[in-house]
């Protein structure tokens, strides 16, 4: 169909999606495939993301190992191809080889087929423009006003081409190899948890490369079971792994390897706020930390916060999500950021979260000066307790506005000042699930564990509330 037969406000690929968009939430699109999530809405997105990218140069698209990949892959590229894009797949590869292939190939930026740390059943797309960061507010906006018919469709450009181009992943893995600046894990026994995702397309391969003795938990794609049991939401096999094989340290990533959680030689679990504060420390001594200055959100623990102050460093928080981190980090110039989860923004290696990366940094910096991870985590921060409750409310208004529930308002009120000085209390609506988190930090585990029941039912009872 011709531009001039198309409705305004539609695309010659078919009518406006209306109320049924999903929106980009915290970390692009996501939910349940076949109802939130459908091969309809990939072709939409691949059509709007044609018509906002730039228009000069190919738009690249990577997935994880989810079975519903190559049915949205394919429906993106459609909605690219219509758009007149040439479209490059890259296939499964790790999130954070998109925005790398971005910059290297000058594209006009990348869509990643994901649902990260989801259930199998769920997918997502997310978009990164030209520079390799994720798209701005404005870019989501037009997509999104696109998606609901709200602007009339560009004018028809004819069919675009798409092409295989898993060669790039070659380039993305040296650049891996490359990043550790000549340092060896040769004797260093690592267990690896790959989660049957995104990260079993080089995982094994880099670290073996480097001289490590590696030991591979769930090593193979696997779409059905991807982020079950395993990755860095599940850390019980990993932990039981490096126990049983006396490994020095164990890494564990998400369905598409832009995050990771570590284990010690001791089975004690190394968080995203422990790496923030052992990598920094270690750029800080080599002078190699702008300002002293490390990028968290609102989630990272209050004992990182005064431990980093306590070595003169400085300390900013932003909202939940990497963007965010990412943001900040552009705008102060700081050089590493990133959240409790295990997404770590290093500037000198590209502002992409990479659980690879992260892990390889912090195996090669350690085997460099002859320490466990273990020990590296003696010299660390003592961590407040803290609790994160997550209380299913199905109406998005009431979860995004909880805020304007009275009586919840007052037992977090009440929360805050029986607690100050003490702890902090945050809650938040989820930005890709419909949870209402409720976050819980305290000096005391009594406390934490009294507040953050107390909150978690009065969320469930004035939320829920018929």
């Amino acid at each position: 169909m011709s531009a001039s037969h198309v409705a305004p406000g539609g695309s010659p690929i078919g009518g406006p999606l209306g109320d049924a968009v999903a929106g980009f939430g915290t970390d692009g699109i996501r939910g349940a495939v076949g109802t939130q999530v459908t091969p309809a809405l990939a072709l939409q997105v691949g059509y709007w993301c044609g018509a906002v990218l730039p228009p000069d140069g190919p738009v690249l698209i990577g997935m994880d190992s989810r079975s519903s990949g190559p049915m949205l892959m394919a429906a993106l590229t459609a909605g690219l191809t219509a758009a007149g894009r040439e479209v490059w797949q890259l296939g499964i590869c790790p999130t954070p080889a998109v925005p790398g292939a971005i910059r290297r190939c000058g594209a006009a930026g990348g869509l990643m087929v994901s649902a990260s740390h989801n259930p199998p059943g769920d997918n997502g797309i997310k978009v990164f423009g030209a520079s390799g960061a994720k798209l701005s507010p404005q870019q989501q906006q037009a997509i999104e006003a696109g998606l609901a018919g709200q602007v009339p469709a560009p004018a028809f450009h004819g069919t675009g081409q798409a092409r295989d181009r898993a060669d790039l992943l070659e380039e993305y893995r040296s650049s891996l190899v490359a990043s550790v600046e000549g340092r060896r894990l040769d004797g260093c026994a690592v267990v690896l948890d790959l989660c049957h995702g995104s990260a079993t397309a080089c995982g094994e391969a880099v670290f073996r490369e480097l001289g490590a003795d590696v030991t591979v938990l769930h090593g193979q794609p696997d779409g059905a079971r991807i982020n079950v049991d395993c990755g860095s939401t599940h850390l019980a096999a990993l932990r039981q792994a490096v126990l049983e094989r006396g490994a020095a340290m164990g890494f564990a990533f998400d369905g598409d390897a832009d995050r990771m959680l570590a284990v010690d030689g001791q089975g004690r679990i190394v968080d995203g706020d422990q790496i923030l504060y052992l990598w920094g420390s270690a750029l800080l001594e080599a002078g190699d930390l702008p300002e002293q200055r490390i990028v968290a959100t609102v989630m990272s623990n209050l004992g990182f916060e005064l431990a980093w102050k306590a070595r003169g460093g400085v300390l900013e928080r932003t909202a939940v999500g990497d963007q965010y981190v990412h943001r900040a980090m552009e705008e102060l110039g700081a050089g590493l950021g990133g959240e409790q989860s295990g997404h770590i923004l290093s500037a000198r290696h590209g502002m992409s979260g990479d659980g690879l990366l992260t892990a390889l940094q912090v195996a090669t910096l350690l085997h460099a000066q002859g320490r466990s991870l273990a020990d590296w985590l003696e010299s660390s921060f003592r961590p407040y307790p803290q609790t994160l409750v997550n209380v299913r409310v199905a109406d998005r208004e009431r979860r995004q506005q909880w805020q304007q529930c009275e009586p919840l308002r007052r037992v977090v009120e009440q929360a805050e000042a029986e607690m100050e000085g003490q702890g902090r209390v945050l809650v938040r609506a989820s930005g890709t699930e419909p949870l209402l988190r409720v976050m819980v930090e305290a000096a005391t585990d009594a406390l934490v564990q009294h507040w953050a029941g107390t909150l978690a039912a009065a969320a469930e009872e004035h939320l829920n509330a018929a």
